[in-house]
């Protein structure tokens, strides 16, 4: 389990970028955000999450705010 903040997220694109404790930027979208109604970070927030690798890069999974 990795531990971060989220960087920035546009609700209208459904995505956007934690600042995780280890210094690295990680993508994050909505699909990947497990809370009940409408799947949205706000700027700040302490989130935990999982690291997939894809083809394209590393991606937060399993997000959940702290």
């Amino acid at each position: 389990m990795q531990y971060g903040v989220v960087k920035w997220f546009d609700p209208l694109k459904g995505y956007g970028f934690i600042a995780g404790d280890d210094c690295k930027d990680v993508f994050v979208h909505q699909s990947n955000i497990l809370m009940n109604g409408f799947r949205t970070l706000e700027t700040g927030q302490r989130v935990r999450y999982q690291v997939d690798q894809t083809n394209k890069g590393n991606i937060a999974v399993n997000v959940v705010v702290e």
